[in-house]
């Protein structure tokens, strides 16, 4: 048994999320958003965390950190769950990350996203991006939406990941789950591989660069529903960092792609339950209405600002649209929705509006 068994188990155990090791500190835990030290425990020196993160990583990714530093993969351990691992050197040593990906993927009706996200899985051709920060959720969400098509559809559904998390199991689907170093060296040749593998959905696990995304813009020309990952903060940030990941003489050409190509946005935040007990996803939602592709043409980022805010009865919302009635359900705090607003001053004015 591997010595990180042991702390992967107590991760489970006290329903957290991730767990940090690093080179002169205790190793800690993430629970409801909150990192504290695992009390009782001692300060990992160098040597010890290296030979146990040995213990838990192939040869072939152990000798990849050792010559490049840094290197994913996954870690499976019955009777506490499937980690996504990252190992890496930081000033002092070695450390790592390990994520809990849950076993049974969570329904999106459990997931408290807005139906417009539900929706998604009806889709039959487009590019859908998930975006958001590190631990807001996209891989659940994405995992949920996959999973509702595999429970109604029959469909071909090719999975690239850097690690496969989330393992589907054939329902009415059938899939192919292939990991970027196992199963091919990048997104970039993996997304071509796909397109000539008759597949009705490609998940790409991030548009990492001008390739992969020119390849997930094709694909969804193509005919293919396409879902990836960026690491944004809203809907017209994602646009802007699509098109600007090329250079300007070849942007022209792929504003022009992407109008015709993308399905929907949904940028996703986690902020804390109203009771402490949890965290709740808030949706930024854009979808594609008859007037979306001329904006991305012409770049207009305020008109889709306008969009959203005039499009709820289709299922569009602003981040604020989301925060606001959220706190006015009770699901999370006014102070929580401050916090995380963009326009501050309307939340503002709805918390005095509330106050007897």
């Amino acid at each position: 048994m591997a010595r990180l068994d042991a702390l992967l188990r107590y991760v489970r155990q006290h329903d957290g999320s991730d767990l940090h090791l690093s080179a002169g500190l205790p190793p800690y835990v993430r629970v409801s958003g909150q990192l504290h030290a695992i009390e009782g425990l001692q300060v990992l020196d160098q040597s010890t965390l290296e030979s146990m993160l040995e213990e838990v990583a192939s040869p072939h990714h152990w000798l990849t950190y050792v010559a490049e530093n840094d290197i994913d993969f996954a870690y499976a351990l019955e009777g506490a769950g499937r980690f996504r691992v990252n190992c890496f050197r930081q000033e002092h040593g070695p450390a790592a990350v390990f994520r809990l990906i849950p076993d049974d993927i969570r329904p999106l009706h459990a997931l408290g996203v807005p139906p417009a996200v539900e929706k998604l899985a009806t889709l039959t051709s487009g590019l859908v991006v998930v975006t958001g920060p590190t631990g807001a959720g996209k891989s659940t969400t994405l995992a949920a939406i996959i999973d509702r098509i595999n429970e109604s559809e029959p469909r071909h559904i090719v999975c690239i990941e850097d690690p496969i998390e989330f393992v589907h199991r054939p329902k009415q689907s059938l899939f192919s789950q292939r990991e970027i170093g196992a199963h091919a060296s990048r997104f970039a040749d993996a997304l071509r591989a796909a397109i000539r593998q008759d597949p009705d959905v490609i998940l790409v696990g991030e548009l990492r660069d001008t390739e992969t995304i020119s390849l997930a813009l094709l694909a969804a020309e193509m005919g293919c529903l396409v879902f990836s990952t960026l690491h944004t903060n809203s809907a017209s940030k994602s646009i802007d960092r699509l098109i600007d990941a090329f250079s300007p003489e070849e942007q022209g050409h792929v504003r022009l792609m992407l109008s015709e190509a993308l399905a929907a946005v949904v940028a996703q935040i986690l902020v804390p339950s109203a009771d402490g007990q949890g965290r709740v996803p808030v949706n930024e939602i854009l979808l594609k209405t008859s007037a979306l592709p001329n904006l991305i043409r012409e770049n207009n980022v305020p008109m889709m600002m306008t969009l959203m805010q005039s499009s709820r009865a289709m299922g569009m919302q602003t981040m604020d649209d989301h925060l606001e009635q959220l706190a006015r359900d009770g699901i999370i705090s006014f102070d929580i929705a401050l916090r995380h607003a963009v326009d501050r001053s309307r939340l503002d004015k709805m918390r005095s509006q509330q106050l007897p």
